[in-house]
């Protein structure tokens, strides 16, 4: 009897108790679907359904197998069940629907299911597959679907726009836009890395930095961020960090070509040239970009720094092949054959362009106008930025013509920023106002001047003169509105600021007792003359006053009376 018992409780030992729950059923399901058992596999759907009545998955399943069993009707009963009762936000089954009435031939309800799941679903998982199913509604509609924002696309549409805007230099709105993106989409970390570039090309280190270790938080291994942190090292001189961040990224042998790219030219302003080198050729090597001339240069430059000058000139010769339009390889195989010569030293940067030395020696000859490559080129016009933020004085005076000579609104925008700046130069801001009154801005703009904030409104205000000069006469402005237009392409925007500061000075000195102006063509042609004698341009009285229409006495008269009053020769 005690042996009957012990096997008895031996046998009661070896039985599994089973757990009949929703999940015991899926995989039921799951493997009746396996072995095409749709019966089976719709009845254990059910019974998970009945088990967890909640669960929206669940029912989900259920309907995936009345819509593989061709009961799309009922499958769609239950879709729309799950968006009005269970979860609104399970938006795939929007798509769901638009098979099952794709397979109705009901197109119209197929095609708004499908728009439907386009506008609302964020992960974007059948993406693909909703895509290949909207060219196959237009071809049975015969007529093309209404455009809809993608969601699950949103913001790459606003990046490439962003992205576009930073080559063409327009950091100000590429910041804008990024910096939306960013906000709605922290995971984008093209847009983070972007939005880093866009700030330190403005010259705005801090938000630069701020923004690539916040993308690195989010991401602590992407490449492009640690290329950018890299740059923003070498740039603040922290050598400590920099040494090991650029240890860590000689190790790295990325397999993208597009990181095999941003690794190369990272590696390259650094100095690790030979590192450059090594994977720029495996971008020639295996045909990326062989048609670029831009990366032949590049290779060209890594091996200069690297003492390979054969290779160079090799490299340079093919650059030139393939942009015959360009002077930039011509220029370095010029400067490499006078190196070799050993009449100069070959400095080559990695910039595809022509020196900025050789571009402003162009600009310089031509003081009113700027070759249309130095306005266009990114690079220039991110130096410009730099410099009016950290350049001194007289780089400050050089950049502030320049961009007026640039003159869109980018340049609006970084001349207003200056304006507010509370411990930058006055007499820069005024040049500042100067030239935002040049190139079109005539509304008035918040300053801060003397210390104290304002509305910046007429041109008398602009040189703060308004307190001593509370009238502005409309002949004053006659004889600046002259003198700017005679003076045309002959002079840059400094020397048009110094005329107008001049004749400022004149008035608010000898004010009230401005004298008449009969003629106020020959008091502009007198102050183009002292302006033209105070930056050291060989000019005569007769000279000056026939461009005017004025007597060369009339003129010499006006520009003494000027100098003793304002004391112009001292």
């Amino acid at each position: 009897m005690k042996e009957d018992n012990r096997a008895a409780a031996d046998q009661a030992a070896k039985i599994i108790p089973i757990q009949w729950d929703a999940t015991f059923f899926f995989e039921r399901a799951v493997r009746s679907m396996d072995r095409y058992h749709y019966d089976k596999a719709l009845k254990y759907f059910r019974l998970a359904v009945e088990y967890e009545p909640e669960n929206p998955v669940n029912h989900c399943n259920l309907a995936g197998i009345l819509s593989e069993m061709g009961q799309y009707e009922e499958s769609n009963r239950i879709l729309v069940e799950i968006l009005e009762t269970l979860d609104p936000l399970m938006t795939e089954c929007f798509f769901y629907m638009a098979n099952n009435f794709a397979n109705m031939e009901q197109y119209e309800k197929a095609e708004r299911s499908l728009l439907r799941y386009l506008e609302e679903d964020e992960e974007g998982h059948y993406l693909d597959d909703a895509e290949e199913m909207m060219e196959l509604l237009q071809y049975e509609l015969k007529r093309p679907s209404k455009i809809v924002t993608i969601k699950a696309r949103q913001g790459f549409a606003e990046h490439d726009q962003a992205r576009v805007m930073l080559e063409e230099g327009k950091f100000a709105q590429a910041v804008k836009l990024l910096e939306s993106i960013v906000e709605s989409n922290g995971e984008f970390m093209a847009a983070r890395n972007n939005l880093a570039l866009a700030y330190y090309y403005m010259g705005r280190f801090d938000r630069a930095m701020e923004a690539i270790k916040q993308a690195l938080e989010q991401e602590e291994g992407n490449l492009h961020a640690l290329c950018n942190l890299a740059i923003f090292y070498q740039h603040a001189n922290d050598q400590e960090n920099l040494v090991a961040l650029a240890d860590q990224l000689r190790r790295m042998v990325p397999f993208h070509q597009e990181h095999v790219f941003k690794l190369a030219t990272t590696m390259g302003i650094l100095g690790e040239h030979e590192c450059a080198l090594r994977h720029f050729r495996r971008l020639l090597k295996d045909g990326s970009g062989e048609r670029d001339a831009s990366l032949y240069h590049y290779a060209a430059v890594a091996a200069v720094h690297s003492d390979r000058l054969a290779e160079a000139e090799q490299l340079w010769q093919q650059a030139a092949r393939r942009d015959p339009k360009s002077d930039v390889a011509r220029y370095y195989l010029e400067q490499l054959a006078q190196a070799r010569e050993g009449s100069q030293k070959l400095a080559a940067s990695y910039h595809y362009h022509l020196p900025f030395e050789e571009q402003f020696r162009m600009w310089e000859r031509l003081p009113g106008t700027m070759p249309d490559g130095m306005k266009s080129n990114p690079l220039v016009r991110s130096s410009f930025f730099w410099a009016l933020r950290h350049g001194d004085r007289k780089t400050k005076l050089q950049v502030i013509q320049a961009l007026g000579l640039i003159a869109d609104s980018e340049v609006q925008e970084a001349l207003k920023a200056l304006l507010l700046e509370p411990e930058e130069d006055d007499d820069l801001k005024r040049l500042a106002l100067f030239v935002l009154r040049s190139i079109g801005v005539s509304e008035p703009v918040p300053a801060v001047l003397g210390g104290k904030r304002k509305l910046v409104g007429s041109v008398a205000d602009s040189a703060a003169a308004a307190d001593r000069l509370p009238d502005w006469e409309p002949v004053w402005q006659r004889v600046l509105d002259t003198a700017f237009l005679r003076m045309g392409n002959e002079y840059g925007l400094l020397q048009q600021y110094d005329l107008m500061k001049l004749w400022l000075d004149y008035l608010t000195r000898v004010y009230p007792d401005v004298p008449k102006l009969a003629k106020p063509e020959s008091w502009s042609a007198a102050l183009e003359y002292l302006t033209a004698k105070h930056h050291r341009r060989a000019v005569s009285y007769q000279e000056v006053a026939e461009r005017y229409g004025a007597s060369a006495a009339t003129v010499s008269k006006h520009a003494k009376r000027i100098d003793e009053i304002c004391g112009v020769k001292e």
